[in-house]
């Protein structure tokens, strides 16, 4: 085991592994603890009482996040016609048919994109790179709102601040929250907006606890475990 740092260790020690914190204790906490030297971005990690084997229990959809995720995000946008057109005006970074599906082919773009949007009469060209665009969470579909004939609509969505979210093998969702130099009313409510969201999907064949943990960190800290319970705990109330 690779031996942790000192300001690994020093946050570790800020941490009651035997508490549950509150939206906003987490928050502050994690504000407090990281000590990175930049401006960190804060996960998400979710584990849920569902079976993952099971098809009708997986989960996969996309959120707006009322205060973004603190990065620009870099959308690449398969369309013909009025379709690429609406999508360069709604600030799309790249946008094309199929030059753009054999670039992606090539495995030109594909490490400098964070989303990829399709409509729905080029899905057929973009099912070949499965292998390719799948591991890397880009592949488009239609319940992340990915594959849609909106293409301004989801280029701008997505630009505003809108993660997708997935259940792994193992039934944990991990997304991203904003960055460390968020506020903590800011975490909070962008927390609120995934909690609630996740919340909705639950799928009607889940049996017993659904939201099983819950926790945040960024990428030099260690994780701080929220309150399943507690659906924001701002600091100003409960």
């Amino acid at each position: 085991m690779a031996k942790k740092s000192r300001k690994y260790r020093a946050a570790l020690e800020k941490i009651d592994p035997e508490r549950l914190y509150t939206p906003a204790e987490g928050m502050a906490l994690l504000k407090e603890i990281d000590q990175s030297g930049y401006d960190a971005t804060v996960d998400c990690a979710m584990r849920l009482g569902i079976d993952p084997r099971k098809a009708d229990q997986m989960i996969r959809g996309a959120v707006g996040l009322p205060h973004g995720i603190g990065k620009s995000v870099t959308v690449a946008v398969v369309a013909s016609g009025e379709n690429a057109t609406a999508a360069r005006e709604a600030g799309a970074d790249h946008v094309g048919d199929d030059d753009l599906v054999e670039q992606l082919a090539a495995g030109d773009l594909v490490d400098e994109l964070d989303s990829i949007i399709a409509t729905p009469d080029m899905m057929g060209k973009l099912g070949r790179l499965g292998k390719t665009l799948g591991p890397r969470g880009l592949m488009p579909n239609p319940k992340s709102g990915t594959v849609t004939t909106d293409v301004a609509k989801a280029v701008s969505e997505i630009k505003a601040g809108r993660v997708e979210y997935r259940t792994d093998r193992n039934g944990n969702v991990h997304t991203v929250l904003g960055k460390a130099s968020f506020t903590t009313g800011q975490l909070v409510e962008n927390y609120g907006a995934l909690l609630d969201e996740i919340l909705r999907q639950r799928p009607a064949s889940a049996k017993g606890r659904y939201l099983e943990n819950v926790a945040v960190s960024t990428s030099t800290t260690p994780s701080i475990a929220l309150d399943p319970a507690k659906v924001r705990g701002l600091a100003d109330g409960e």
